[in-house]
């Protein structure tokens, strides 16, 4: 992963100016991607208020130090703007006059209300990229809908596949969707930086939660697309979670000849594969609840490391089910970097931040930390000198609430 505080290397995206009207996760997750590898993302709030994910979880009274906030936002600076005044607007065309890329995940039309739509700001600056994540695309019957997570697993077809249709529907308790589209909007804006390079004009990109949730379901799609058939992988017959006497694995009985033979070898059962309501895949499937009540009995007699060994030494594909903490204090998260600390104490902040980094490993240029999660306009007077304001003007500009 690579991670840098004190070695200056010039990263991939050194120069590269990103004005940020994002909050909550699908906007920030990406552009704290940008911020990572050297972009300069200034991050455009409310005064008062704020991201939204600022106080969306209730957690420290000020929000200061809300882990979901420092979780989307380091490498970042903010500037706490009124975006009604007119002044504040003023601020916003000056830093888009010098600036590379602009972000929202607004719902359809709201930038275009502000006056921040890309053909208002392609005729202050020709080579400005303008980013839009929304749920569900900028036209449409859903596009004024506001776009939110698990509406998308819900609307995509996510929310209702699942490994065994007797189970009851879920909501899946991560923000699939939210990151999903926030890699995809990376995706596209770096796209769009090349083909600046090569034309010297900036464009529109576009991802929606609902999209990506869709395109995540490629193979499936194309099954049923193509053939009218149901691909589901959760429901292969020899594969399940299964409990053991001190906590559960799961096992993929697949991408190996006789997988089912194999099975029964390292569960001690005699070799099922030659009877013939298990011989072929197809009579698997047919008796499936069989075949996996015989795997749960087995593997219900010991331990999860006994069974592990046992699957390994046939080359299946095999893994504890671990919580997120204990994931978060293995030995292969440890090796691999993946938890980042920041000391962020000399920015209001009186501990040290913990937080995942980024899951890129590049050996020229790893990722930089240059900045904690910000305070609400903690840099509004810093980009305003750097945008040539005076003295005067911020402190008139202050005392009209226009900059928090």
């Amino acid at each position: 992963m690579n991670a840098h505080t004190d070695i200056p290397v010039a990263q991939p995206l050194t120069g590269i100016r990103v004005i940020d009207f994002t909050q909550v996760m699908l906007g920030p997750c990406a552009t704290q991607v940008l911020a990572d590898y050297g972009a300069d993302v200034i991050k455009i709030e409310r005064p008062g208020a704020g991201d939204l994910s600022r106080t969306s979880i209730a957690d420290d009274p000020d929000g200061l130090n809300n882990p979901v906030f420092c979780s989307l936002n380091r490498n970042k600076r903010s500037i706490a703007l009124d975006l009604r005044d007119p002044a504040g607007k003023e601020i916003v065309y000056d830093l888009i006059r010098n600036a590379d890329v602009v972000v929202n995940n607004f719902r359809a039309g709201v930038m275009e209300r502000m006056g921040f739509g890309y053909e208002d700001l392609v005729k202050i600056n020709p080579r400005i990229i303008c980013a839009f994540g929304s749920g569900f695309g900028q036209s449409g019957p859903l596009a004024h809908k506001g776009g939110q997570d698990v509406l998308a697993q819900a609307l995509s077809g996510v929310m209702a596949r699942r490994a065994d249709p007797s189970l009851p529907l879920s909501i899946y308790p991560t923000a699939l969707a939210d990151y999903t589209a926030g890699m995809h909007l990376v995706q596209a804006i770096l796209l769009a930086l090349l083909q600046r390079e090569k034309t010297g004009r900036g464009q529109q990109v576009a991802v929606s939660l609902y999209d990506s949730m869709l395109a995540m379901q490629m193979q499936e799609a194309a099954m049923w697309l193509q053939r009218r058939r149901d691909l589901n992988w959760a429901a292969f017959p020899l594969t399940g979670v299964f409990e053991t006497t001190d906590g559960a694995l799961v096992l993929v009985g697949a991408f190996k000849a006789n997988p089912l033979r194999d099975i029964c070898v390292a569960l001690e059962l005699p070799d099922l594969s030659q009877d013939e309501r298990y011989a072929t895949f197809a009579r698997q499937v047919e008796h499936k609840a069989d075949l996996q009540a015989r795997f749960r009995e087995c593997f219900r007699s010991n331990t999860t490391a006994f069974w592990l060994a046992r699957l390994e030494e046939q080359d299946l594909l095999c893994a504890p089910v671990q919580s997120l903490p204990e994931a978060l204090e293995s030995e292969q998260t440890a090796t691999n970097g993946t938890v980042i600390e920041l000391d962020a104490r000399a920015e209001g902040i009186n501990e040290p931040v913990r937080l995942i980094g980024t899951p890129l490993t590049m050996s020229a240029s790893g990722f930089q930390i240059r900045h904690a999660p910000p305070s609400l306009g903690e840099h509004g007077e810093e980009i305003l000198r750097e945008l040539g304001y005076d003295s005067t003007r911020i402190e008139e500009l202050k005392r009209e609430r226009v900059v928090a």
